[in-house]
């Protein structure tokens, strides 16, 4: 049986598969953040602001939602989705993820709803989102003891998501009264503990392989110590931010500039034997390529730093990673993970081609805004810009993950 365009949209069809749910909660948590933070940024710019100043600082609050309920949904759901996958385990059931949907899903509709005005539901926005959390690690980590062998990959993801589970604590420390270093550490293990070691820890096991499945010839690099070294850099530019040591950040910095170049180029996948690299894949080493980037403005910001005392660039270095690298990746990713998950070919449809164009445009909007008057202006408009640019990819996403699979196989 095939998909026709007869069968209906269904909600219960999001528990055939973690992909499905978490996927589709993650898309919804996109619009959702990014049209509060839009707005907000438009009342901050205004001569006469209309959403007040949440008990969390705005800018701390929005840093929050997507480090530790947005983008994680997506990373809950693909984890929970490739776990078994490798480790040869059966695949989990409802019961498994349906939890952890619940939770974020949920913490942050109610940190929003914190956000503009209802200073209790930060509370409860806390408090789902870390039982979600903690449903997701119950999920994942019975296969890190089950398995023959050892995976290294998901070992390294797992771990992260439990430095992250020490973040949210942090958060939820901050909310209980504790001085604003709590909320700044929770920010920055969401950045440099949580989100930067699954994101290159799933591109190294993942790009290469990718590249390997569709370019004839390519040559797949990915040595352990490779994986080794994204998670010393990590940790010591976490280190150093958490006791403003700016000064020496150059000191990972650099090598982290160098590393990723040299990364780059030995995963780029070139041309064989008269074969171009597809769309799809392509994206995600465009997304890739932003890690030098990203790099190369810390080492300038932190080398700077050091020989004037001066603390330039503001946020374009982190914008380069979360919109950049995250952001490029994430449209890559779901995508193809989509797709295939889908019953449809491997390609890059239009909707997504435009997206990833659109968080381009996006990202470079918001590093050049550092340096523009006006700059809470150009943020809004760059926060608007996630709200067009993905608005129709995500819509296309929603109907994806309620109909059923084109080629009408289960899942």
């Amino acid at each position: 049986m095939v998909e026709s365009e007869a069968d209906p949209l269904s909600l219960r069809r999001l528990g055939d598969a973690p992909h499905r749910l978490l996927f589709f909660v993650g898309a919804t948590n996109v619009l959702l953040a990014m049209a509060w933070w839009t707005a907000w940024l438009i009342s901050a710019s205004s001569s006469t602001p209309w959403m007040p100043q949440p008990r969390v600082p705005a800018g701390w609050l929005h840093a929050f939602v997507m480090q530790y309920q947005m983008l994680p949904s997506f990373m809950f759901g693909f984890l929970l989705t490739v776990f078994p996958r490798w480790m040869s385990l059966p695949e989990l059931s409802c019961r498994h993820y349906l939890p952890v949907g619940i939770g974020l899903f949920g913490g942050q509709i109610a940190t929003l709803m914190g956000a503009m005005g209802v200073a209790p539901a930060l509370y409860l926005g806390w408090a789902l989102t870390a039982a979600g959390w903690i449903a997701g690690l119950t999920a994942l980590a019975p296969h890190l003891w089950r398995e023959q062998g050892i995976t290294w990959h998901a070992r390294s993801c797992f771990a992260a998501l439990v430095v992250a589970l020490l973040g949210l604590g942090m958060f939820g420390a901050y909310l209980a009264g504790a001085s604003s270093w709590w909320l700044l550490a929770s920010i920055k293990l969401g950045t440099f503990g949580l989100l930067l070691p699954v994101y290159l820890t799933v591109a190294h096991r993942m790009f290469p392989f990718f590249a390997g499945n569709v370019m004839a010839g390519y040559a797949s690099w990915r040595p352990l110590w490779l994986l080794s070294a994204f998670w010393l850099v990590c940790i010591a530019h976490l280190a150093l931010e958490l006791v403003q040591a700016y000064g020496w950040l150059w000191m990972v910095d650099v090598p982290m500039s160098l590393l990723t170049m040299y990364l780059c180029w030995r995963w780029w996948p070139r041309a064989v034997e008269r074969q171009t690299s597809p769309p799809l894949l392509t994206t995600l080493f465009i997304g890739l390529a932003w890690l030098p980037v990203t790099f190369a403005l810390y080492s300038a910001q932190s080398v700077w730093y050091l020989v004037s005392g001066m603390y330039e660039l503001g946020k374009a270095p982190a914008h380069a990673l979360y919109i950049g690298f995250f952001g490029s990746v994430l449209i890559a990713m779901v995508t193809r993970v989509t797709q295939g998950h889908s019953g449809r070919p491997l390609f890059l449809p239009t909707i997504a081609s435009f997206a990833f164009v659109a968080i381009q445009i996006v990202v470079i909007t918001r590093i050049v805004a550092e340096v523009l008057p006006d700059r809470l202006l150009w943020y809004a408009l760059a926060a608007g810009g996630w709200l067009l640019g993905l608005g129709p990819w995500i819509l296309w996403l929603g109907k994806t993950y309620l109909a059923p699979r084109a080629d009408g196989k289960p899942g």
